[in-house]
């Protein structure tokens, strides 16, 4: 019996075995280590020069099998793996980097690290098994940590199957609720402050006491203005004898209220969806009608446009129109366009873009293909889809099918600029100055060019004379049907200051014209119809008269390696198929209404990443950093949420308000967290216990911004012009940087001149003219960033010469003297004066200490300045451009007529105020100087 129970155990144990080929005892640990670790990381540190391409393999050394590898290559031979013995196999010391000359992978940033390492030792060691693909299939579904997660499918199934760690998937869950009432009931600011507390509490910290009322102001002013407080608010709110709950709260409200409050969170905005005045790129063309969407960002913070209504402006606003008309039964060309949601559409097109006549069409139209589709993940999903452009995406569940079809709701959207209305409340104040100018600079250039053609004729004519020919002008000839040798040469008689002078006339004639744009209610837009046959952009594209029925219909497929010539399966649209609900999801086939149903998946209160990705973004501007470190990357690669249910429970809180920015601003700001002083009263154990700072037990610092630094100065000294919108203003800027020559193709660009009025260059920064070739060396020092891409959060460097430009700049040093003017006029003593320098630009008054070291260095520098002599600033009127002219190689000269110095109302000038003036400038300077004044606390 017992033979037999033996007998029926082991044919058993067989059975199971063979119908489970990757047992436990038949799999060894070396091939789970083969299959799960070190295959992967073959393909993605090694097969790119060893094996990728079998025609272009580096040094004949091959990693695709395992005969291949044990081959050797060139240099290695049967050593370069010693199965069972990792120390005397080649590839262990290449990976290790300790094999002269074979450190592998070459670059230093790619290097493995010292686990990776291991993974290959330990192989090696373990026999070096390679099991084929069927096995390593089967150990990597049985032995695979994580979850497989369900999308569209990959192009391989080794991708499909490929398993996540859960963690890594959490944008993709579903919101977390209190379910089991673990918030005790808190509701709003105390549960924020119920969330945050529980990991201070772990960490065994205590949170800083509460910010006073002057820090507390300052603090909340910035930012929700990005403005600091007038001494009357400062003195108003801290002198209040209701309590901090209530005068605290009437504040948020005041602020949120005010008209500057939109300009400062449209700002953060415009960083993420790069806003810009020009198109970058060699010929950076301006766009004069850009400017539109940048007030309609400011409008609708300010107007508190629920962000899902937002979403579905920005990505569908022409299509909102179309459908609006259609169900009014009225024609489409015949209705007025609501102007509003077209200028919205323009977010479609913030990106940089140009055609010449020199580009592909297909090849400039994918290239903005590509950018939408990426923008658009980064912006609102908090996805970088460019990685799925060539492959499926290596770390997140995103397939290259779902990039494909994502980019295929973009695949009918083409570019106008369309005629609109004026909307009401658009500043048009600077619109008649502004134009006058730019039409004196276009007369100028025709009559450089007049005068050019005028010299051709001339030598034209001189040209027939001496061949005897009758006739006087190139048309005579051409008229007369003349052959080609009846006509004179194209270069007769011409000089390289000619040849240059034309070609600089020719460029800036089609550009000119265009500009005029900037003066009309044009909006910078989009529509839904088939591709058009496109030549070179260099003037306003309009919108054909039947979208619909004339043109190309583009049929999108994946492209095979992110080639554009390489199409291979087709796809229909639909969204990113790993958030729930997007497999289910259907987007439409027609030529309209793709982007508007792709902007209702997006808005939906089911998508489980746009609430979380907006309140991340609120969340980041009011601390500094978001509950999720990389605000627009969500995926396996970026931060994870420090905070995952505070996150998610403001996320559901966005979503309850109707998707109300200014609730969230209320909610965040009347919080003990937000609302706590940025000094701990036991900083080392906070340093110890939270290095990252990360808790939230203090009010993390902040600098201000390059445009809060520059609009704080020009808010101190009195020189602020407050008005809201309008066309892009031009700000002073180092002369020597605005008027560097700015190449575009073939040509110089027109010289950067500032408004000539104080009035009208002295206005926000968020105004600014911006061109991505162009930058303004004060803005670029204090970190603002490019419009290339889109940022996620500002760099915030330390770097000497912001300390320079702080202390040495005409910008600061003219902020300084209007700041000392503008007190003393206002003063009736000295003292007086130090006090009103001090609130201005600390929001409190100074200390007895204070007052009497200022008032110290004021007589001393007035006795420094009672020495000197100031001469007048100068400013050019022309300036003279010498290049090498490109048909001749020889140099020319061309000079620009700079017409805006004519009239220049420059500001306050050292030479036009007495010593005093000058030497409380020196005292102003050293306040804009200090850290109280260039920091948040």
């Amino acid at each position: 019996m017992y033979k037999l129970l033996t007998v029926v155990a082991i044919v058993t144990s067989l059975t199971a075995c063979s119908s489970a080929s990757a047992q436990d005892e038949q799999v060894t640990e070396a091939e789970k280590l083969f299959a799960l670790k070190v295959r992967p990381l073959l393909r993605e540190k090694c097969l790119a020069c060893h094996g990728a391409d079998s025609e272009k393999v580096e040094s004949r050394f091959d990693l695709t099998s395992r005969e291949k590898l044990m081959s050797g290559g060139e240099s290695f031979g049967g050593d370069v793996v010693v199965p069972g013995n990792a120390d005397e196999s080649y590839l262990y010391s290449m990976v290790t980097r300790t094999e002269p000359d074979f450190a592998m992978p070459p670059k230093e940033a790619e290097q493995l690290t010292e686990e990776q390492a291991w993974w290959i030792r330990d192989w090696i060691n373990g026999g070096a098994p390679w099991p084929n693909d069927k096995r390593i299939a089967e150990i990597y579904d049985r032995y695979a940590e994580g979850v497989t997660w369900k999308t569209s499918g990959g192009l391989s199934d080794e991708w499909t199957k490929r398993k996540y760690e859960p963690e890594d998937l959490w944008a993709y869950q579903p919101l977390w609720k209190d379910a089991d009432d673990s918030l005790n009931g808190d509701i709003g600011s105390t549960a924020i402050d119920a969330l945050i507390g529980d990991q201070m509490r772990d960490a065994g910290v205590k949170p800083a006491p509460g910010a006073d009322r002057q820090a507390l102001i300052r603090r909340a002013f910035f930012d929700l203005t990005g403005l600091p407080p007038e001494p009357s608010d400062v003195a108003a709110f801290v002198s209040s004898s209701r309590s901090d709950d209530v005068v605290y709260a009437a504040l948020i409200d005041k602020l949120l209220d005010s008209p500057h409050y939109g300009e400062q969170w449209g700002r953060h905005w415009l960083d993420v969806v790069r806003y810009a005045d020009s198109s970058g790129f060699a010929n950076d063309w301006e766009r004069p009608n850009a400017w539109r969407y940048r007030d309609y960002v400011v409008r609708a913070f300010n107007d508190d446009k629920p962000y899902d209504q937002f979403i579905r402006e920005q990505i569908a606003g022409d299509e909102i129109v179309a459908m609006r008309k259609t169900e009014n039964g009225q024609p489409q060309d015949t209705l007025t366009t609501d102007a509003e949601l077209l200028i919205a559409a323009g977010f479609l097109r913030m990106g940089p873009w140009e055609h010449t006549g020199m580009s592909v069409a297909k090849v400039t139209r994918q290239l903005f293909l590509d950018d939408i589709t990426d923008s658009v993940g980064q912006v609102f999903l908090a996805h970088a889809l460019q990685c799925c452009r060539c492959h499926d995406h290596k770390f997140d569940p995103i397939p290259t099918e779902d990039y494909y079809s994502f980019q295929a709701v973009f695949a009918t959207t083409q570019f106008a600029e369309v005629d609109t209305a004026w909307l009401v409340g658009e500043n048009r104040s600077g619109i008649a100055e502004d134009r006058r100018y730019h039409q004196m600079r276009q007369k100028a250039n025709s009559n450089v060019l007049s005068m050019l053609s005028a010299k051709q004729a001339t030598n034209d004519q001189k040209w027939f004379e001496k061949q005897g020919l009758p006739y006087k002008t190139r048309a005579e000839a051409k008229q007369a049907d003349a052959p080609q040798e009846h006509f004179p040469p194209n270069n007769l008689l011409k000089t390289p200051d000619d040849f240059g002078r034309e070609r600089i006339g020719r460029k800036w004639q089609t550009r000119f014209p265009w500009e005029l744009d900037r003066y009309k209610p044009i909006a910078f837009t989009v529509y839904s119809g088939k591709t058009q046959p496109m030549r070179s952009i260099a003037a306003r594209i309009q919108k054909p008269p039947n979208p619909i029925t004339k043109g190309r219909l583009e049929n999108t497929a994946i492209l095979t390696g992110g080639d554009l010539f390489a199409a291979a399966k087709p796809v229909t649209p639909a969204v990113l198929s790993a958030v729930p609900g997007g497999l289910e999801f259907k987007v439409p086939d027609t030529i309209e209404g793709r982007r508007s149903a792709l902007a209702d998946w997006i808005a939906s209160p089911q998508n489980t990443l746009s609430a979380r990705v907006m309140v991340n973004r609120i969340w980041q501007h009011h601390f500094g950093r978001g509950l999720a470190g990389n605000p627009n990357n969500f995926g396996t690669t970026g931060k994870k949420p420090t905070h995952p249910k505070l996150l998610d429970w403001l996320a559901g809180e966005f979503i309850r308000s109707g998707w109300s920015v200014k609730h969230m601003h209320r909610l965040i700001m009347m919080s003990d967290t937000y609302r706590r002083s940025s000094s701990h009263p036991d900083a080392k154990l906070l340093a110890e216990k939270d290095p990252g700072n990360q808790i939230y037990a203090a009010f993390l610092p902040r600098r201000l911004s390059a445009e809060e630094l520059r609009d704080a100065m020009l808010a101190v000294s009195g020189e602020l012009n407050r008005a809201v919108g309008g066309i892009p203003i031009r700000p002073d800027m180092n002369l020597e940087a605005a008027l560097q020559p700015r190449m575009i193709m073939g040509s110089f660009a027109p010289s950067y001149v500032p408004n000539p009025t104080p009035e009208n260059r002295n206005r926000r920064s968020v105004y600014a003219l911006k061109l991505r070739g162009h930058r303004d060396p004060m803005m670029e020092t204090f970190n603002q960033p490019g419009s290339e891409k889109s940022c996620e959060i500002r760099d915030s460097s330390t770097i000497s010469p912001q300390a320079l430009t702080l202390l040495n700049s005409d910008e600061t040093n003219d902020r300084a003297l209007a700041f000392a003017t503008d007190v003393l006029e206002e003063s009736e003593s000295d003292e007086a004066a130090i006090t009103a320098v001090f609130q201005r630009a600390f929001g409190r008054r100074p200390a007895a200490e204070e007052t009497i070291a200022s008032l110290q260095h004021w007589q001393k520098m007035e006795i420094v300045q009672s020495r000197l002599t100031f001469n007048p600033r100068e400013y050019p009127t022309e300036v003279v451009r010498r290049a090498s002219e490109e048909n001749t190689g020889e140099p020319f000269t061309f000079t620009e007529r700079l017409f805006v110095y004519d009239d220049y109302v420059h500001d306050l000038q050292p030479h036009e105020v007495d010593a005093k003036t000058r030497a409380l400038a020196d005292v102003c300077l050293a306040m804009l100087n200090s850290n109280e004044f260039a920091f948040v606390y």
